[in-house]
C-alpha cells in the first residue's frame, strides 16, 4: 500500500504528460497520413482563394508566360505583338505589378463579409515571384521589383483580425528557374532547384507567417521524393510552430493526388459523386475560363449567385469544403462584380450558415424527386436545401422519417411550419410560408428539422 502512494504523485505526472502529448511523425505516408485533421479546417466549410501575381499585368490568365514561351500558342504571341514592343521580356512585366489600391484591410472585411472562414493568397505561382521578400528569390519578388511591399504579411495581419484562417497557395515547380530546368533535364536525379529554392522558401513561409494552411501545388512532374515532402511534413507536423493547428492539402508529388496528405483536393473542380473516407476540398473559380484576372472576361464567364450556393450546398453536403477563387487586377482592386458574388454568398450563409458551418454528411446527402434536396446535421438537427419552391406551397420530403417529436422550421423564418406524414407512402409533407419577395430572392432556402430519424 505504502508503494502504491509513492508511485501516485509518478503515475499522475506521466498521465499528465500523455494527455499534452504529440506523437512524432516520421517522414513516410503511413505516419504522416495518420495525423488527426485539426478540427478548424472541417468546420469552416467556405474558404476564398486569391490568384495575384505578375500574370495580373498581362491578364490573360495565370499560365500566359508558359502558353507564350512554351507553347508557343498563337493567341499569346499575338497578344504580346499587337500589346507590347519587340524584344518586350516577362520579366519587364514585373515593374508593372504595382499593387498601387491593394488594401488588405479592405480585402480582409470583403472577406468576412462574405462568410469565408479560410482564405488562401498565392504566396507564389509557377511563374515564380514571390509576393513576399523571399531571400531565395532575389530581385524577383514583391518587395525588390513591383509593390515594395509585403504583400502577403499584410494581408495575413487583417485575416487575423476578422478571426479568418490564414492559408498560403504555394507552387513547387517554377516553369524556366534555371535549377529547375537541369533537375528536369536529370530526370529529377538531382535537386539543386529544390535545396537551394523550393524547402527553404517554405520554411520560410512557415517561420515568418505561421499560415493555418499550406496549399500545395505544381507537383505533377516529379515524385515525392523529388520534393522531399515527407521530410519537410514530418517537420511541419513535429517542429514548426504552427504543428499542431497547420492544414496541408495533397499535391506533393506526382503520386499523391488523392493518396496522400492532409486533405484531398485531387485535381481543380474536383466533386466526388459520394462522401469520401476522407476530408476533401472543392477548388473552384468565380471565372470560368482563369483562376488569375482577365481583362477580357464576359459576364457569361462568371459563375451566377444560384451555380455559387449550389455548388456549396452540394459540396458541403457531402462533407467537403468549397474554396472559391477571385483575381484581383494588377493594382490589387477585387472588381465590383467579384465584390457581389461574395457578398452574396456571404448574405446568403448570414440566414443559412447554421446548416453549412460545422456541419456533417447526414445518412442521406440527396434526393431527387420533384424538387432538388440536400441534407446535412449538427448536434440534434437535419437540415434540408432545396432549390425549387414547389407550386403547390407543399414541400415533399422521403427520407426523414417524422416522430411525435417532429418540429420544422426555415431558417430566417421565425415560425414553425406545419407539417403532416402521407397516409400512403408515409412521407413528409412540409407547408411553407408565403413566397414574399424577400424569400424568392434567396433561391435555394433551408429547413431545420428536429425530432426526425
Amino acid at each position: 500500500m505504502a508503494v502504491a502512494v509513492q508511485l501516485l504523485p509518478l503515475l499522475l505526472l506521466v498521465a499528465s504528460a500523455l494527455a499534452g502529448y504529440t506523437p512524432r511523425y516520421t517522414p513516410d505516408w503511413d505516419s504522416l497520413d495518420a495525423r488527426p485533421l485539426p478540427a478548424w479546417f472541417d468546420e469552416a466549410k467556405f474558404g476564398v482563394f486569391v490568384h495575384w501575381g505578375v500574370y495580373s499585368v498581362p491578364a490573360w490568365g495565370e499560365w500566359f508566360w508558359y502558353y507564350w514561351k512554351d507553347r508557343k500558342d498563337p493567341d499569346a504571341e499575338a497578344f504580346m505583338r499587337n500589346n507590347y514592343p519587340p524584344g518586350f521580356s516577362y520579366a519587364d512585366f514585373g515593374p508593372q505589378f504595382q499593387a498601387k489600391f491593394y488594401d488588405p484591410k479592405k480585402w480582409a472585411e470583403i472577406f468576412e463579409a462574405a462568410g469565408a472562414r479560410y482564405v488562401v493568397l498565392t504566396s507564389k505561382h509557377h511563374e515564380g515571384f514571390t509576393n513576399w521578400p523571399s531571400p531565395t528569390s532575389w530581385n524577383w519578388n514583391s518587395m525588390d521589383v513591383g509593390p515594395h511591399r509585403d504583400l502577403v504579411g499584410e494581408l495575413g495581419h487583417f485575416l487575423r483580425e476578422e478571426n479568418i484562417h490564414y492559408g498560403l497557395y504555394h507552387s513547387l515547380l517554377e516553369w524556366f528557374n534555371p535549377l529547375y530546368v537541369l533537375d528536369k533535364d536529370n530526370n529529377f536525379t538531382t535537386q539543386n532547384f529544390v535545396m537551394a529554392k523550393a524547402l527553404p522558401e517554405l520554411v520560410d513561409l512557415v517561420n515568418k507567417y505561421k499560415p493555418d494552411l499550406i496549399w500545395s501545388d505544381g507537383e505533377w512532374e516529379a515524385p515525392d521524393t523529388y520534393w522531399n515532402s515527407t521530410e519537410f511534413l514530418a517537420w511541419l507536423y513535429n517542429d514548426s510552430p504552427v504543428k499542431d493547428k497547420i492544414v496541408v492539402n495533397d499535391r506533393w508529388g506526382i503520386d499523391t493526388g488523392c493518396k496522400h496528405g492532409g486533405y484531398l483536393n485531387c485535381k481543380d473542380k474536383y466533386k466526388p459523386k459520394t462522401v469520401p473516407e476522407r476530408k476533401w476540398e472543392m477548388c473552384t473559380t468565380l471565372d470560368k475560363m482563369s483562376w488569375g484576372y482577365r481583362e477580357v472576361m464576359n459576364n457569361s464567364d462568371i459563375l451566377t449567385y444560384v451555380e455559387i450556393i449550389s455548388d456549396l450546398v452540394d459540396v458541403v453536403s457531402l462533407g467537403g469544403n468549397y474554396l472559391l477563387n477571385i483575381g484581383p487586377t494588377k493594382d490589387g482592386v477585387i472588381i465590383p462584380i467579384f465584390q457581389e458574388r461574395l457578398l452574396s454568398v456571404g448574405r446568403w450563409l448570414s440566414i443559412n450558415g447554421e446548416g453549412i458551418y460545422a456541419s456533417k454528411p447526414w445518412r442521406v446527402q440527396m434526393e431527387h424527386t420533384t424538387s432538388r434536396l440536400w441534407f446535412t446535421t449538427k448536434q440534434s438537427a437535419v437540415y434540408v436545401f432545396f432549390a425549387d419552391w414547389p407550386m403547390s406551397g407543399v414541400l415533399q420530403l422521403t427520407s426523414p422519417v417524422p416522430t411525435n417529436m417532429t418540429t420544422v422550421m426555415m431558417l430566417g423564418i421565425p415560425e414553425l411550419l406545419k407539417w403532416s406524414e402521407d397516409s400512403l407512402d408515409r412521407s413528409l409533407l412540409i407547408y411553407l410560408p408565403k413566397l414574399s419577395p424577400d424569400l424568392a430572392d434567396m433561391k435555394i432556402w433551408t429547413l431545420k428539422l428536429k425530432g426526425v430519424e
